[in-house]
């Protein structure tokens, strides 16, 4: 019995109780917004300072959205609006920069969680797996579309779309979409495992990816909605999505690296960084293993209904002043 029909035999109490958690756990998620808000007072109101309080609240930001369906880079950027820190292009910059750096962390998470399967694909690389080889080949394929488009796209478009308003739009449009993928049963659907990947269906995936170049559009729900599409069971496309997450973070982060570290290192030295690193590695690595758990027999309903309140909440703070547009 597939998960939708077990959830429709468990019968009103059952669905009622469904709704309330599913609400409880969106409230929580949304609570995220309240971490910027409690380390806004210690932030400085006209330059560039990155505290210890605000590291440890960005970190949180990226590792708990990184890999869940609700967009790391939009909430990162929300974030910052609400503790100040956005003060210039300068800034800006640097913040963006900070945020790939951190993401370290998350990359981390994902060899901690799928160290197995990793280890499976290094022994493809070194002719000792055929699945591995197989995924490995799929990663790179999905990678190189991605890598190209997504970075004419960026530079195209990146004064429309980075902004609050387009945020919100984004979260509430994809909370729509999963609470309506979700009624018509479309992960629950039966699919191939990881492991039968073809490149043609990897190629559609790193195509589809480059959408997340959107804030608030969510590179983990795109792939993981792309996986389902060409094929994959939900658990096959989840495991390749955060996979897919590993190769794509990784490129992310070596480049800003090589382009910003000096400078990075220069505004905020090691401390902050490292700070961020850390936490945002420890809180991937918790939502990373909640999400996997959560999905074995519950669904996206929980992700749609924090989008939509996310997207909501970000349009009153826009409306009242408190984030600019």
């Amino acid at each position: 019995m597939t998960p939708t029909n077990r959830r429709m035999h468990a019968g009103a109490p059952a669905k009622a109780f469904g709704i309330v958690r599913t609400l409880a756990l969106a409230l929580g998620l949304l609570a995220l917004f309240a971490l910027p808000a409690l380390a806004q007072s210690g932030e400085a109101a006209a330059d560039l300072e990155l505290t210890v309080l605000s590291a440890i609240v960005l970190g949180l930001v990226e590792g708990l959205t990184e890999y869940l369906p609700v967009s790391s880079t939009g909430h990162l950027l929300v974030a910052n609006e609400l503790m100040g820190l956005n003060v210039s292009e300068e800034a800006e910059n640097l913040l963006d920069a900070y945020a790939i750096g951190i993401q370290a962390g998350a990359i981390l998470a994902v060899f901690v969680v799928y160290r197995d399967r990793i280890k499976q694909m290094v022994d493809g690389l070194l002719g000792r797996s055929d699945e591995g080889r197989q995924i490995l080949i799929a990663l790179v394929v999905s990678f190189v579309p991605t890598a190209i488009i997504a970075v004419v796209l960026f530079e195209a478009f990146r004064e429309y779309i980075f902004g609050p308003v387009p945020i919100a739009v984004a979260w509430i449009v994809g909370g729509v979409a999963i609470l309506a993928l979700t009624r018509i049963g479309f992960f629950d659907r039966a699919g191939a495992e990881l492991g039968s990947i073809t490149a043609k269906q990897a190629a559609l995936i790193g195509v589809m990816q480059t959408a997340a170049v959107w804030p608030g559009t969510s590179r983990s729900l795109v792939t993981i909605i792309a996986g389902i599409l060409v094929g994959m069971s939900l658990r096959a496309a989840v495991e390749y999505s955060f996979l897919l997450g590993l190769v794509t973070l990784s490129a992310a982060t070596v480049f800003a690296g090589l382009k910003d570290g000096p400078e990075l290192v220069s505004e905020f030295g090691f401390v902050t960084p490292l700070i961020g690193l850390v936490v945002a590695f420890v809180s991937a690595v918790l939502a990373v293993r909640w999400m996997v758990s959560w999905l074995n027999d519950r669904g996206f309903d929980v992700f749609g209904w924090y989008r939509i309140a996310a997207g909501i909440a970000l349009l009153i703070l826009v409306g009242a002043g408190t984030v600019n547009a």
